[in-house]
């Protein structure tokens, strides 16, 4: 429980400086196709390859990805690493204390938070959408990189080699006596393994996986729910003639 309770009030930590970029750029709509089996299997491929290096998923287990059509052989032959256990969680690579000497902090746990990032801007998958989609190069930054939905981000970007290294382009505007930078474009200084359209693709089944695993029962619970529903139209319907049936002889 110990445990526990300090992995989330590391995570909200560590997050707690990207809610100002909510008032920032507009947050892109994300797919959000969390009953798409091949996009969840290719999502939980990219999170394993390319996000469990940094951040843990201490509340997901490997073998619970059988539960998005993948088998225990699959999950054993391309998802764990040679010391994991397929019944064992997700947990970093990382050592942490090498993390936090890196980054200033440990990178926060992703069990869920495609939920937690919800803001007036959009769901948390739209941020991560997002987020994800807007990292560029900046050489005052001592990662290399900074990020258009949160300015001045602590972790690198993990997938510039599928989407390459860009420039953002910015000019200044003056509102009201105020300078600010607006930005106006991209400029791709060097070309990623995917083209833009395979990478906002790439990113979309990421992101349909961290929302997800966020919440594995959510496809029962929507299924479970419709059939709820069903069956009480159905038996309003019965209930409602029923009781035509009843009175019709008083009226």
């Amino acid at each position: 429980m110990k445990k526990l309770i300090l992995t989330l009030i590391a995570a909200l930590g560590i997050m707690t400086g990207a809610q100002a970029s909510e008032g920032g750029i507009a947050w892109d709509k994300a797919p959000g196709k969390t009953n798409d089996t091949a996009s969840l299997q290719n999502g939980a491929k990219l999170f394993v390859n390319y996000c469990l290096s940094c951040h843990s998923a201490a509340f997901m287990r490997f073998n619970r990805l059988q539960d998005i059509g993948l088998t225990e052989q699959e999950i054993k032959d391309n998802l764990l690493f040679t010391t994991d256990k397929v019944g064992e969680t997700m947990k970093a690579a990382i050592n942490p204390k090498e993390a936090k000497e890196w980054f200033g902090a440990n990178p926060p746990d992703l069990t869920v938070i495609a939920r937690s990032r919800a803001g007036h801007n959009g769901t948390g998958a739209d941020y991560l959408y997002t987020f994800l989609r807007t990292f560029y190069r900046d050489d005052t930054k001592a990662t290399g990189w900074n990020n258009l939905a949160f300015p001045s981000v602590g972790m690198p970007h993990a997938l510039w080699q599928l989407q390459g290294e860009r420039r953002a382009i910015f000019e200044e505007a003056e509102e009201h006596g105020v300078k600010t930078q607006v930005f106006k474009g991209w400029e791709q200084v060097s070309p990623g393994s995917m083209s833009p359209v395979q990478y906002d693709q790439a990113v979309g089944d990421l992101v349909n996986y961290l929302q997800w695993m966020g919440e594995p029962a959510q496809n029962s619970r929507i299924r479970i729910g419709v059939g709820v529903l069903l069956f009480l139209a159905v038996f309003i319907f019965i209930a409602w003639r029923l009781n035509a049936a009843f009175w019709k002889d008083v009226k």
